[in-house]
């Protein structure tokens, strides 16, 4: 049976969506069968794969609003071992167009149970602020993944990024668990990288993958050409540390 991964934090521009698109790629080279879930209306995980996101009939959006089955948003293989559940603008809206429905939480859950045991991992990547679609994804996901950057204010946005993790957990998802913590832009060279590694390792132990992710040129030029990292560039430290990741996530569920 797949294991479904939340990469969540509320925090914009700490890597959520460079470590959906790079690290489904890496299991998916791995020789495991993936689908990505983009969840963010800015819709860079679908234009990161190379999916022209504005031209699309159906996404997460129609399917939310049960205009379309799962099957039927679906691109299947945009790389090989890697389909998508594309997103664009329009999900935005969502928010609005669900006011009032029942049991909103769970739309997006409903919907994953039809496909969930045709993939290893269902990699979800969410937007970068605790709304309904996080949640839908929280919901969804047998854990979460917190991409988080090297940097001083890292551990606060941590701390309520938990407390939303228990709520969800509470409330409405008792299996849900804390995957772990994930450093990106991680620079040897600063004390401080260093000194945030130490911090969040103090608060959280065991929670912390071992897997640093640099800051990395090829890495950020990637997305522009609609690739994942190890298809961009494979020898590149960025490439090798998100292969990494995800032996290390491998070795945990079979482990």
């Amino acid at each position: 049976m797949g294991k479904t991964i939340a990469v969540a934090n509320q925090k914009g521009g700490v890597g959520k969506t460079t470590t959906s698109i790079n690290l489904s790629a890496s299991l998916a080279a791995k020789g495991k069968k993936v689908l990505v879930i983009d969840t963010d209306p800015q819709g860079n995980t679908t234009s990161g794969f190379g999916v022209e996101k504005n031209e699309l009939e159906n996404t997460i959006y129609e399917l939310i609003l049960s205009e379309c089955s799962i099957k039927e948003c679906i691109i299947n293989d945009v790389i090989p071992g890697v389909s998508i559940i594309p997103s664009n603008v329009n999900l935005a809206a969502t928010e609005i167009e669900l006011i009032g429905v029942d049991r909103k939480e769970f739309i997006l859950k409903r919907e994953v149970e039809w496909v969930k045991d045709s993939y290893d991992y269902i990699i979800i990547d969410c937007p970068p602020s605790l709304n309904m679609l996080t949640i839908n994804a929280m919901t969804t996901a047998d854990s979460v993944l917190v991409p988080i950057q090297c940097e001083y204010y890292a551990l606060e946005g941590l701390s309520q990024l938990i407390h939303t993790i228990n709520l969800v957990r509470e409330r409405l998802n008792p299996d849900l668990d804390m995957e772990g913590v994930v450093f990106t832009m991680y620079d040897s060279r600063t004390n401080l990288s260093m000194q945030v590694v130490e911090n969040v390792k103090s608060h959280l132990n065991q929670r912390v993958f071992s897997t640093l992710i640099p800051r990395n040129i090829r890495l950020a030029e990637a997305p522009s050409y609609g690739m994942p990292i190890n298809m961009y560039d494979a020898k590149s430290a960025g490439a090798e540390a998100y292969m990494s990741l995800a032996e290390e996530l491998i070795g945990r569920k079979e482990g």
